[in-house]
């Protein structure tokens, strides 16, 4: 589970001159907690650090306790020896949080104790300061009062979001089966590079891997999974795409049992994602379940299990970021522009996060996978209309990592029949202008498409991952 620390600050020399001052701290630390637990996070209360001493404790205390992220409580003024040697040796995202119990001091009663109880970013420019001088960058802050600030209230809840991203980054295994499709250059990733920037395991899996699972599968299996697709998706008929067709029941049974099979290889090797593409020998059954990932990988993606076609581990972490931002993270690229209407159309063939899919989804038999060996069922939907979100990682030319970021908007209308997803995209400051932009940073061509606008939240975690970030900008 997600483990948030808090500590709080204060300086010492005040608990002889104020009484009661230090328990009313105490106290506000105590709201805090209880704010940052009511995130679904395991929260750990460290304490109070009041002089440098302690600071040096509060080091080892916090080596201990495995945290994936730390609230800074800036409960008054204090001293920056409580924080430096924290901010120097600590590699975990820092929040500086500053909550005044009062929203203005009473100025006719006002007193040193009022003030100080009320001095929570007073200390904060000095610790910035100081985290430059200790060659860190300066840490986010939280700015508001303690009580009935829902800026506040969803300034920690996003924060919270973001500990569970880099929680499950550094402990996620995430399985790979085959190699990028022939002459995708963008799509190769080195995995000792994703383990050192995401912390993330690479497992190498084999086809023939999922081949045993397949081969397992029992009847009654696949009947009951057979029952959950159906439930799940709409079959419709054909409308104008001459490769689609109503779905046909020998795809369906196909698509069942290979859901199955995946589940269960998913189980086994423990995996927390996937990332695969697969020829296998012409007219093979391996082909043939290689070719028919697609539904069990929507499924799984929406159990918050991320998958990827075309082998593209970088967009498979771009998926696992969005899945656990609670945004969605469908996988994706750029389809036909509409000139007249001013859209880009954004989707993909193979698995999608279904879990944000406008309405129920659509399942239809392919007489072929374009660009791909094989036919079976293809998913279809456009993902639910409002705000948008979409991520690119990218690898670098000096062998890092890029986050590239844009907002906009999903709008309701038509999309193609064409058993693939589709959302009508709109991007200010107009659909040609974005995507030159767009482009120039140099993304792959695959990227995670999500609900909401989220890009300062992806370009903290990109910054606490010491990545390089970039919005791309909606203006004239």
């Amino acid at each position: 589970m997600t483990r948030i620390g808090v500590f709080g600050v204060g300086y010492d020399k005040y608990w002889s001159q104020f009484e009661g001052l230090l328990e009313e701290l105490t106290e506000k630390q105590d709201v805090l907690v209880k704010r940052v637990k009511s995130n679904g996070v395991e929260v750990i209360d460290l304490g109070l650090v009041d002089n440098p001493e302690k600071a040096y404790c509060m080091v080892d205390k916090i080596g201990q306790a495995n945290l994936d992220m730390i609230f800074c409580d800036m409960l008054t003024y204090a001293t920056s020896g409580t924080f430096g040697i924290i901010i120097k040796t600590i590699n975990i995202p820092i929040v500086l949080v500053a909550l005044q119990p009062l929203k203005a001091l009473d100025y006719s009663k006002a007193s040193t104790y009022m003030q100080l109880a009320n001095d929570d970013i007073c200390a904060l420019p000095e610790f910035a300061g100081v985290a430059v001088r200790m060659g860190k960058k300066v840490p986010d802050m939280i700015i508001g009062t303690l009580y009935d600030d829902p800026e506040v209230d969803a300034e920690i809840e996003e924060y919270c979001r973001i500990a569970k991203v880099m929680h499950d980054l550094k402990k996620a295994h995430l399985g790979h089966i085959g190699h990028p499709i022939n002459a995708m250059l963008d799509m190769h990733s080195d995995a000792t590079m994703l383990t050192s920037f995401f912390g993330s395991h690479i497992v190498q899996c084999e086809a023939n891997q999922l081949m045993k699972s397949y081969e397992e599968v029992t009847e009654k299996e696949i009947k009951d999974c057979e029952k959950k697709i159906l439930d799940f998706f709409d079959t419709p008929d054909p409308v104008s795409d001459p490769i689609s067709m109503k779905l046909k029941d020998d795809d369906l049974r196909m698509a069942a049992r290979v859901s199955v099979a995946l589940e269960k290889f998913v189980e086994t090797h423990k995996l927390d994602g996937l990332a695969y593409y697969y020829d296998g020998p012409e007219n093979s059954e391996l082909r043939e379940v290689m070719s028919n990932l697609i539904v069990g990988n929507s499924l799984l993606t929406a159990k918050h299990i991320p998958m990827c076609g075309e082998s593209d581990l970088k967009t498979l972490i771009a998926l696992l970021i969005f899945d656990r931002l609670s945004i969605g993270g469908s996988f994706a690229e750029f389809h036909p522009v509409d000139f007249k209407e001013g859209f880009v159309l954004v989707g993909h063939d193979g698995p999608h996060n279904i879990s944000i899919a406008d309405g129920k989804p659509v399942l239809r038999s392919l007489k072929k996978y374009h660009g791909k060996p094989g036919h079976g069922a293809g998913v279809e939907f456009k993902i639910k209309e409002g705000p948008i979100t979409m991520l690119s990682i990218n690898s670098t030319y000096d062998g890092k990592f890029k986050f590239i970021i844009a907002e906009g908007q999903s709008v309701s209308g038509p999309i193609p029949p064409t058993g693939n997803t589709n959302t009508r995209g709109f991007f200010e400051p107009d659909v040609k202008t974005f995507l030159t932009r767009w482009i120039k940073e140099g993304p792959t061509h695959h990227f995670a498409l999500g609900v909401g606008h989220h890009a300062s939240t992806l370009q903290k975690i990109a910054n606490y991952l010491n990545i390089e970030s970039q919005v791309i900008a909606s203006d004239k």
